[in-house]
């Protein structure tokens, strides 16, 4: 599939049963969700908890996602801090049939611009499909460094960038690193900021919950004939009422699309006390698409 074909990919949720074993018929429902609003998939990010899951179930859940043929790309995430263990990871993606992968700074280690080149070169000539890279310092605790990116510009497995750090005036640094290669939005509630500035679309959380909604949201950003723009701001940020993503999958179970709303540990439900902000957030934006559609 040709990825310049999708500006929209959801971050997928991994729905778990009370257990803590992967719920399948509510991870076959959600993807069929995001497949019929032509949302490309992004499975095994920070969104669906893959650091909180061990490699036999990630293995699983990738295999699970490709049975379900979704009409739509699939993009896998890779990220840690342990360079065999990704590498051994990606030996066993390559194997699959996925279009994409998104490889986030390492964690913990707070890498300078060589070591982050050295990590990501490693694993990017491993690889046979594009490459995202994630500049997320709230996760890793570094930024993605503007001359690393220089460095990787030219690799032939460079696609693009997630740039999550919550500044369109980063997001334009990126792009000019990058020789004006794609630069994708990580926070629904900035993307009509940095498509201003020049975003090629949006990594999603929100559209997990708003699949067709967000999805029309992107193209009006684009085009840049969004309006109401302060409603999608409130509902995107509904969704950080608690660590991502326990909003998400509270709403979704409380709307009856996945059969629970259990997360790994160390996130929890407990840390979610009202619901309030997300059914009342959820009600605009349904009404906003049936305005806009």
């Amino acid at each position: 599939m040709n990825l310049e074909n999708f500006n929209l990919w959801t971050a997928l949720i991994t729905p778990m049963t009370p257990g803590l074993k992967v719920d399948y018929p509510s991870l076959a429902n959600i993807i069929k969700e995001q497949s019929d609003a032509k949302n490309a998939l992004l499975i095994l990010g920070s969104t669906g908890e893959a650091l909180n899951l061990d490699l036999e179930t990630r293995k699983s859940i990738v295999e699970f996602t490709l049975e379900q043929k979704p009409n739509v790309p699939v993009m896998v995430g890779v990220g840690g801090h342990d360079l065999n263990a990704q590498k051994a990871w990606i030996n066993w993606l390559e194997t699959k049939n996925i279009e994409a992968y998104l490889m986030v700074t390492p964690i913990y280690a707070k890498p300078g611009t060589y070591g982050q080149y050295e990590w990501f070169k490693a694993l990017m000539d491993m690889v046979s499909k594009p490459v995202m890279l994630y500049n997320v310092p709230g996760r890793a605790a570094k930024d993605l460094s503007f001359e690393t990116v220089k460095l990787l510009k030219d690799h032939p497995r460079y696609w693009s960038i997630k740039e999550a750090s919550g500044s369109a005036k980063v997001m334009t640094k990126y792009l000019q690193a990058s020789g004006q290669k794609p630069v994708f939005c990580g926070d629904d509630a900035l993307l009509p900021e940095f498509t201003n500035a020049g975003a090629s679309g949006l990594i999603s959380v929100a559209s997990n919950t708003w699949p067709q909604e967000t999805n029309l949201y992107v193209k009006k950003c684009l085009d840049k004939s969004l309006e109401q723009k302060s409603m999608w701001k409130s509902a995107a940020e509904s969704l950080f009422c608690a660590s991502n993503p326990v909003p998400a999958k509270a709403l979704l179970a409380l709307e009856g699309r996945i059969n629970h709303d259990t997360v790994m540990p160390p996130l929890s439900r407990r840390d979610l006390t009202d619901l309030e902000v997300l059914k009342i957030a959820s009600k605009n934006v349904r009404a906003w698409y049936k305005q806009n559609k």
